[in-house]
């Protein structure tokens, strides 16, 4: 599939080389989400096994794929964001999953996506290497923030080659970010009720963005 291409600025999202890394699973809705007691885990994967469907992609612009026990993005281009799902379907969720960035590149973003309807409509949360957030949502493949004009600072993103343990939290029209077990940030939206789940990496202004996803789980809140 083609990048769409449009203006941005390093700190604002509402408007970016995009890049879609679809999964090759097939979207089901798992009996779970209607069985499983709240706290209960809905779907995990600690990306051991590459048979697990999340798939790979290889292109000019960046690889994403199964590496080192871990999930990877390696984004070539500036401006483009890659992004990949397992194709399940869920409502109210609390997604959680460890990202790094072992170059610590700060032109970047690494995050989490929920009801995801299709390549064009969903939820993100993403942060940056150098401490910045976002809450935001693709509609009609047009990217903007939900929290504000541009990303916001917190001391509680970890900086560098650090690790982040990212949650967010899916619930009605609330969606939470928290990074580190501290909450950074929130928005409401009414667009998207249900949809999939999934990882997303990128850059901004410079090529070079290498990011890793591990011990992703979703959970009924």
């Amino acid at each position: 599939m083609k990048p769409s291409s449009h203006t941005s600025s390093p700190r604002t999202l509402f408007a970016v080389f995009l890049f879609l890394f679809s999964s090759l699973a097939c979207s089901a809705t798992p009996l779970a989400e209607y069985v499983v007691a709240s706290g209960g885990v809905l779907y995990q994967d600690d990306f051991s096994e590459s048979k697990d469907g999340w798939g790979e992609f290889s292109g000019d612009v960046g690889i994403a794929g199964y590496s080192d026990q871990a999930y990877r993005f390696y984004v070539k281009a500036e401006n483009v964001s890659i992004w990949a799902h397992p194709g399940v379907d869920f409502a109210t969720v609390r997604l959680e999953a460890d990202t790094y960035s072992p170059n610590g590149f700060q032109e970047n973003r690494m995050g989490l996506v929920c009801r995801m309807q299709d390549d064009k409509n969903f939820y993100f949360f993403i942060i940056t290497s150098d401490g910045y957030y976002g809450i935001g949502k693709a509609r009609d493949g047009q990217w903007s923030l939900l929290n504000g004009e541009q990303m916001q600072s917190s001391d509680a993103i970890l900086t560098g080659q650090l690790a982040n343990h990212l949650r967010a939290d899916c619930i009605g029209n609330l969606l939470i970010l928290y990074a580190n077990g501290h909450l950074v940030g929130s928005a409401l939206d009414t667009d998207f009720a249900r949809g999939d789940v999934g990882v997303l990496a990128g850059s901004s202004a410079a090529p070079g963005a290498d990011v890793y996803f591990d011990n992703f789980v979703v959970v009924k809140p």
